[in-house]
């Protein structure tokens, strides 16, 4: 069962905004002068962002912005779920947090003093600002949390693996709370400059707003974006116990590898559909029993045809289908982890966000999705899909909490 949300996205600072702002389709894409001068000079920034305003450990300042977002996202996330870090059993929480890239900011300004002033001025704490194992670290270190603690990089899909994990390892009883989500901060000029001659970014510069198009005929990349999503796992009579009824239920976990190309999906969306079948499998449902799913839906050319055939022929027109990335830009690993919890809001609020800028899906496509305005809709079966480069898929399927205590 998921018991607390936190996140950190460029629709907002906490839940409560992020959701809002989504459910409003009001694109977070921007002019970002810190692109100045490249290729794509826009992104999906996390607004007015302080580490000091929202972390609560010595030294925030020095940890990297992939950490610092994870914390807050965390801090948030165990509040809503009404536990107490400092009176819990560490040793039976976990903590598994989807990340792809560790602190590029870090590596990139630390280069740049080993080539322009030698290798004395490289700062020490380099590696472990950098590292992309330490936000689980850090987040073991703050929350007193002793058992299991993983990092996981399977691309844009991290952020699900890492909930799909930490499902298993309750499960299998190797801990009673997880914390479980994704990060990313890689909008930097290196990361920026690479995705952009890699063909993935939109090139709307003179209306970045309009930039981010999941599904849309017009649609010509994604928006490069940062943040967090954690979430706080118990098993259903852990949470009963306590007195918590939770925001929704995982109820089941797909996984599946295209093995295709390094960055291109699979035209055939063979894996994708596999990892859908999975997650229903172990749901016990059926593809006609989905009401709803928030694709991957990044934007560019060949991932939303590769999904939206995928959702075409396995799913039908009966279930709603939105893509959240018009809003927030793509998060990269934290990807799945932020929709995977605005899934989780879809469900407990019985209402799909829309897809911000889809304005002419692509013809052929006879799925249902979800424009203009948010859609109140009875919602017993949700699924949240992730892609990644390197083949990665991930689905997470999520029902509502029950109002008994049946097993998540």
């Amino acid at each position: 069962m998921v018991t607390g949300l936190g996140l950190v996205t460029p629709a907002g600072i906490g839940t409560k905004a992020t959701w809002e702002r989504v459910c409003s389709a009001v694109p977070a894409a921007a002019v970002d002068p810190e692109l100045h001068g490249l290729p794509v000079d826009f992104s999906c920034r996390v607004p007015g962002y302080e580490s000091r305003r929202y972390l609560r450990v010595a030294g925030a300042r020095r940890l990297g912005r992939f950490t610092q977002f994870a914390l807050t996202a965390a801090y948030e996330a165990v509040e809503d779920a009404a536990l107490q870090p400092g009176r819990w059993a560490g040793e039976r929480v976990a903590v598994v947090v989807g990340n792809g890239a560790g602190d590029m900011a870090t590596i990139e300004a630390q280069q740049l003093h080993l080539a322009h002033n030698g290798a004395d001025l490289v700062s020490p704490l380099t590696l472990p600002v950098y590292l992309p194992n330490m936000v689980a670290g850090q987040l073991a270190i703050a929350l007193h949390a002793r058992g299991p603690s993983l990092q996981v990089s399977t691309a844009c899909a991290s952020g699900a693996t890492a909930i799909g994990l930490a499902a298993q390892l309750l499960h299998s009883h190797s801990c009673d709370i997880a914390i479980a989500g994704g990060t990313e901060a890689v909008v930097t000029r290196l990361c920026a400059s690479a995705f952009a001659n890699m063909g993935v970014l939109s090139r709307r510069r003179d209306d970045p707003a309009a930039a981010g198009r999941p599904f849309d005929v017009d649609r010509d990349g994604f928006v490069l974006g940062e943040g967090a999503g954690i979430l706080v796992l118990e098993r259903a009579e852990d949470a009963r116990t306590r007195g918590v009824r939770g925001h929704a239920t995982l109820v089941g976990y797909g996984t599946a590898t295209d093995a295709h190309h390094p960055v291109a999906p699979d035209p055939a969306a063979t894996a994708f559909t596999q990892a859908i079948r999975q997650a229903l499998g172990q749901a016990q449902a059926a593809p006609r029993d989905v009401d709803h799913v928030n694709a991957h839906g990044t934007g560019t050319p060949l991932n939303d045809q590769a999904e939206a055939r995928a959702l075409t022929a396995l799913l039908g027109p009966r279930a709603s289908v939105t893509s959240t990335k018009g809003v927030t830009g793509h998060l990269l690993g934290a990807a799945g982890a932020v929709e995977a919890a605005l899934t989780v809001l879809t469900v407990a609020h019985r209402t799909a966000p829309p897809t911000a800028n889809l304005h002419h899906p692509d013809p052929g496509i006879d799925v249902d999705f979800v424009t203009g305005r948010p859609r109140r809709q009875p919602i017993e079966l949700a699924l949240s899909t992730s892609m990644g480069f390197g083949g990665h898929n991930a689905v997470l399927a999520f029902r509502p909490a029950p109002s008994t205590g049946a097993p998540a």
